[in-house]
């Protein structure tokens, strides 16, 4: 195993370390056991990664001598659902789950959004850990505390803020990914270069291809720079009372956008949503002329050579959608009354809320782009 890199969310009495490792799962239950009074650890995994993962995580959780209950759920956002959160509830509580417990997530965004938020209301808080198995996952929605399910109306839009106690993410883990997953999650760590780190794009464009191929020390690298980026951002604005927190929505207003309109199914994974979205604030941001068109063209460029789609017609976005895509928007959480903040750039690394776009001027630039 390499040696771990250990990334603080620094968050007072609530703050907790992001370690980072090629091999960590042999380690994983000597890192859990000291968060936890209990010797039985409920672990919400789900059909594709227990079948992979659960016997070694058994073996690194019972040589620390805590025993694992797994709770194995169906795969995909559909699990990130009313009926499934009230089973899941259920099932900790008939295990006598209490407040001094840490169950662990241990899946990709869809297993850690849904535990999360069931240990935020199982009675009234209880601790879990956080083991994303997945690209995305460990550079984004492990880290932070952001928890929720989807509803009809839109994604992740019940749900609650609280933290993990650990975020565990073993690198090794990726190897069992389908490219496309992976391409996906990358598609995560060119935002944060993209918000307020130009060198780190820099990086990205240069070490981009190691990533994706998985060489270990490219792939730490990058998920611990992406867990330094957002653990400074969650620990400047946890709840996104002020502008900070926003920032690390740069491309998701268009990108959840377009995942409704496919559905959020297999058609249109996150990460590649976000890509697209990311190219579309770009470009809305150079036609508006905040953004040099050469920075667009740049973004897209290499969006595009990480084999991610970068226009919503890739997708299979028909020329009449630019109406639904804003109507979609108005679910957003951000919208405040009747604005919607959107995530624009002056440049690479240089993103900011702009809290004056009028949803007809976003219309239009949707339907030139659907046309073009």
């Amino acid at each position: 195993m390499t040696q771990p890199l250990i990334v603080p969310v620094a968050l007072g009495d609530r703050g907790y370390d992001i370690h980072v490792a090629d091999g960590l799962l042999a380690r994983a239950g000597a890192l859990v056991a000291p968060l936890t009074r209990s010797r039985r650890i409920a672990v919400v995994t789900d059909e594709n990664v227990w079948p992979l993962h659960g016997a070694a995580l058994r073996r690194s959780f019972e040589a620390a001598g805590l025993g694992v209950h797994p709770l194995v759920l169906g795969p995909g956002e559909a699990s990130k659902s009313f009926t499934v959160l009230a089973d899941l509830c259920d099932a900790l509580l008939a295990l006598d789950i209490t407040r001094a417990d840490a169950i662990v997530a241990f899946g990709g965004g869809v297993i850690g959004d849904l535990t999360g938020f069931a240990a935020a209301i199982l009675k009234r808080g209880t601790g879990f850990v956080q083991m994303p198995t997945t690209l995305l996952a460990m550079v984004d929605s492990s880290v932070g505390g952001k928890t929720g399910i989807n509803t009809a109306a839109g994604k992740n839009l019940v749900g609650a803020f609280h933290q993990p106690r650990a975020v565990i993410a073993d690198t090794a883990l990726l190897a069992t990914l389908p490219p496309r997953e992976r391409q996906a999650g990358y598609a995560e760590i060119v935002k944060y270069g993209l918000i307020n780190d130009p060198a780190f794009f820099d990086w990205c464009e240069a070490q981009g291809r190691r990533v994706l191929a998985l060489e270990p020390d490219a792939v730490a690298h990058a998920v611990a720079q992406s867990c330094r980026a957002k653990a400074a951002v969650v620990a400047a604005d946890e709840r996104e009372t002020a502008d900070v927190r926003a920032l690390l929505n740069l491309g998701h207003t268009f990108g959840h956008a377009l995942e409704a309109e496919t559905g959020f199914g297999t058609a249109l994974l996150h990460g590649e949503a976000v890509a697209i979205g990311m190219a579309q604030a770009f470009r809305f941001s150079a036609a508006r002329g905040l953004c040099p068109p050469a920075d667009a063209e740049r973004v897209v460029a290499h969006l595009a050579a990480a084999g991610l789609r970068t226009r919503a017609a890739e997708a299979g976005i028909t020329a009449d959608a630019a109406p639904r895509l804003v109507a979609h928007m108005l679910h957003d959480k951000k919208k405040l009354g009747d604005t919607l903040p959107f995530i624009l750039a002056r440049g690479i690394g240089q993103a900011f809320v702009a809290k004056d776009v009028a949803l007809a001027e976003v219309e239009r630039f949707l339907a030139d782009e659907l046309r073009g």
